[in-house]
C-alpha cells in the first residue's frame, strides 16, 4: 500500500510542461530548438526532461553533442505523450481559452504578404492570442518551404511551386501579375506593344528559382527574335523602385505596385501577355501542430482571400 501511494505522488509530479517539452524535443531534434519554440531557456527544457524521466522512472533519451536520441522506451512513450498534449490543446480550443497558449508560432512568409495584409494578420492574431509569441522570417518561397519541411518553421504563408507535401494546405487566393514602366519610358509612347518592343530595355522580374521568372524566361526565349535581358531580384520592393528609377520594364505582382500606380510613379502596360496569377496558400503540418497554427492559417485564409478577391472581380 505505502509502494502504491509513493508511485501515485511520483505520477502527480508530472506536468503538462514536461511532456509538451518531451513532444517538442523529440520532434525538433534538440534542446536548443525546443526551447526556443518553447519560449523558454535551454537549461529549463533540460531541467524538464530531466524531472520527466525521474518522474516516470526512465530513460526517454540519450543526448549527443548537439543531437539527441530516443530510447527504445522514448520512442514507446512518445505517442502517449502527444495524445495528452493534443487532448489538451484540444480542450484549450473547445473552451476558447486562446490566452492559456504562451510559447512561439515560427511564421514564414514572402515579401508580397509582408508588404500587403501581413499587418492585419498579425493585429487579429494578436487579438485571439494575446500570450502566444510570432517568430517571423520574411524570405522566397522556395527557403520557407525548406525550413518548414526540416521543421524550422510551424506556418508558411507563400506561392509555389512545391516540392514536399504539406497535410495542411489552406488556399490564400490567387494575385495577378502586371507590366509595368515609369511613365518617362519610350513604352509608353506605343500604341501597341508587341515582344521585339521590350528588347530595348532590360526586364525586371522575380528571383530565378520561382514560377514567375521561369514564365518570363519561356515566353522570350521563345518568341523574341532580338534578345531580352532578364533582370531577377529576390526583393521585390526594390525592383518596384528600379522600375520606377527608370532601369527597365517590369512584370511584377499587382498587389505590390498598386501604391506606385495609384501615384502615377508607375505606368500599366497593355501587353497581350503575362505570367499566370500567382497562388499563394497556407501550409503546416496538421498532424502535428497545435491549434494555434492551424486557427492562424484560417485567420490568413479569410484575410487573404477577401484581399485576392479585389483583384479578380473584372
Amino acid at each position: 500500500m505505502f509502494e502504491d501511494l509513493r508511485q501515485w505522488h511520483s505520477i502527480l509530479k508530472l506536468t503538462l510542461k514536461q511532456l509538451e517539452t518531451f513532444v517538442f524535443v523529440s520532434d525538433l531534434g534538440g534542446f536548443g530548438k525546443a526551447a526556443d519554440q518553447l519560449n523558454t531557456t535551454q537549461p529549463n527544457v533540460s531541467s524538464r526532461i530531466s524531472s520527466l524521466e525521474e518522474c516516470l522512472g526512465v530513460s526517454l533519451m540519450e543526448r549527443d553533442a548537439g543531437s539527441i536520441r530516443l530510447t527504445s522506451k522514448g520512442k514507446k512513450l512518445l505517442d502517449q505523450a502527444r495524445k495528452v498534449v493534443q487532448s489538451v490543446d484540444d480542450l484549450i480550443h473547445i473552451a476558447e481559452a486562446h490566452d492559456l497558449y504562451d510559447g512561439v508560432v515560427r511564421i514564414g512568409v514572402t515579401e508580397m504578404v509582408a508588404h500587403t495584409w501581413l499587418n492585419q494578420f498579425l493585429k487579429q492574431f494578436k487579438a485571439r492570442y494575446p500570450n502566444t509569441l510570432i517568430e517571423l522570417i520574411v524570405d522566397l518561397a522556395a527557403n520557407l518551404e525548406r525550413e518548414l519541411f526540416h521543421n524550422n518553421l510551424d506556418l508558411t504563408f507563400q506561392s509555389g511551386p512545391f516540392v514536399h507535401s504539406m497535410s495542411g494546405n489552406l488556399e490564400l487566393g490567387e494575385f495577378p501579375m502586371i507590366w509595368v514602366t515609369s511613365p518617362h519610358s519610350e513604352l509608353c509612347e506605343i500604341a501597341e506593344i508587341k515582344i521585339s518592343d521590350f528588347a530595348s530595355q532590360p526586364v525586371i522580374t522575380h528571383a530565378k528559382n520561382t514560377l514567375a521568372y521561369q514564365e518570363v524566361a519561356t515566353h522570350f526565349a521563345a518568341g523574341a527574335k532580338n534578345a531580352v535581358r532578364l533582370v531577377p531580384s529576390s526583393n521585390l520592393m526594390v525592383s518596384v523602385q528600379m522600375v520606377a528609377d527608370g532601369y527597365g520594364t517590369g512584370v511584377l505582382l499587382k498587389p505590390l505596385v498598386e501604391e506606385h500606380l495609384k501615384a502615377k510613379a508607375l505606368i500599366a502596360l497593355d501587353y497581350d501577355w503575362k505570367p499566370k496569377q500567382l497562388a499563394f496558400f497556407a501550409r503546416f503540418n496538421s498532424d502535428r501542430a497545435p491549434k494555434v497554427v492551424e486557427n492562424a492559417a484560417l485567420i490568413a485564409q479569410i484575410i487573404s482571400q477577401e484581399m485576392a478577391a479585389t483583384y479578380n472581380v473584372e
